[in-house]
């Protein structure tokens, strides 16, 4: 059989850069103590290793001070800690139709339990929502405007800068979820007007499952989601109030976060425009093949129209999932079918009852890899193609 053909990368990036494994190991090896709760040599290397990985993601983000940045296990806790650390009975939130189930399920759990109101802004079938309808949606008691820098379905790409200003204006906070563009699209918070900015390590920023974080305005006073040990004012019954302390209660995934470090080290050397336009320039390729095979219909923003690493598409009468399972099985080609964990998304694209399957494209992918799907495609549904 072929080599692996791997087009999962909004899932997961791999296969990861060889520099990750490394640093990884290294710290396990030189490193594997708990940071802050020793003076010995050994908790002090992992102390370096969390500064460290936090100084290059403020470098990343354009983070003025570094402590502002809190380690997660994934986007999805991030999220939650923003949103249930800041909103109140009563605060108005404005998210869109395009959110991943880890904006929405938070959401409505605070709508039922302490009563919030939420509006799901409409988009388009490319994805994009109507900033007129969004500002019309501000009200006297919006507290959070929350989207996606890029669907995870559609793969469409929002004006974050632009919401960023209107949400400032309203003096509304501003949640960013950058599953899908931390590492491949550029993210300047200060620019952007971004209070809360929840990211993955484990995708686009090419690091380990089980590492991410959330970035926290230093204008902002967010309750902790978790309590507990911290290692800094232990005397203390109330949970510490200095950063990162405060937002990062027990023992940290170091070794993930060492591994996380190297992904950065990488993004940074290669550039999140260069990173982009790679990416850009095959799911065009992608695009342009998979719209000569009968039935199929491409979901997001057209050819052309700028869109993150992501192409779903459907074909009329055939079940997503099938498809993703014969071209594991038959052609070893890895792609993600379903729902995608963004019903909304679905709903707005006509597909709630279909799902769709997923091609996504990352770093280490090559011509050669979509040129695969595309050939295995056409075998699938009848139409011949060149390798």
């Amino acid at each position: 059989m072929e080599r692996l053909v791997y087009l999962d990368h909004a899932a997961t990036s791999w296969p990861k850069p060889p520099t990750v494994a490394a640093a990884m190991m290294d710290a396990l090896e030189h490193s594997g103590a708990n940071a802050g709760r020793g003076n010995h040599s050994l908790a002090i290397g992992t102390g370096r290793v969390l500064v460290r990985s936090r100084a290059l993601l403020a470098q990343l983000f354009a983070v003025s001070n570094a402590q502002n940045i809190a380690f997660t296990h994934n986007t999805t806790m991030g999220l939650n800690m923003a949103i249930k650390g800041t909103l109140q009975p009563g605060d108005h939130v404005i998210s869109t139709m395009t959110e991943h189930n880890s904006v929405r399920r938070p959401l409505e759990y605070l709508r039922r339990t302490i009563g919030i109101e939420v509006d799901y802004l409409q988009v388009d079938r490319e994805g994009q929502i109507d900033l007129s309808e969004l500002q019309k949606s501000f009200r006297h008691n919006t507290r959070m405007v929350i989207c996606n820098h890029s669907s995870n379905l559609l793969g469409s790409i929002l004006p974050i800068g632009m919401i960023g200003d209107m949400a400032r204006a309203h003096g509304a906070v501003f949640l960013v979820d950058a599953a899908q563009s931390a590492g491949s699209l550029n993210i300047n918070v200060t620019e952007m007007n971004i209070d809360l900015l929840a990211f993955p390590g484990h995708k686009g920023l090419l690091g380990p499952q089980g590492t991410g974080g959330l970035y926290i305005s230093p204008h902002l006073d967010m309750e902790p989601l978790m309590h507990g040990g911290t290692g800094s004012q232990s005397e203390n019954i109330e949970q510490p109030t200095v950063r990162p302390d405060r937002y990062e209660a027990g023992t940290q995934n170091a070794v993930g976060i060492a591994g996380l470090q190297a992904g950065v080290k990488e993004i940074l050397s290669l550039g999140t425009e260069q990173i982009h336009l790679q990416e850009w320039k095959l799911t065009q390729k992608l695009m342009e093949g998979l719209a000569s095979i009968p039935g199929i219909r491409i979901l997001g923003p057209g050819r052309g129209i700028q869109r993150s690493g992501i192409v779903a598409f459907i074909i009329e009468g055939q079940e997503s999932a099938d498809i993703a399972h014969r071209l594991d099985r038959e052609y070893n080609i890895a792609v993600r079918a379903g729902m995608h964990c963004t019903p909304l998304a679905h709903k707005a694209a006509d597909t709630l009852q279909s799902g769709a399957v997923r091609a996504s494209v990352g770093v280490s992918s090559t011509e050669e890899d979509v040129n695969r799907l595309l050939v295995a495609m056409a075998e699938m549904y009848g139409v011949s193609r060149t390798r």
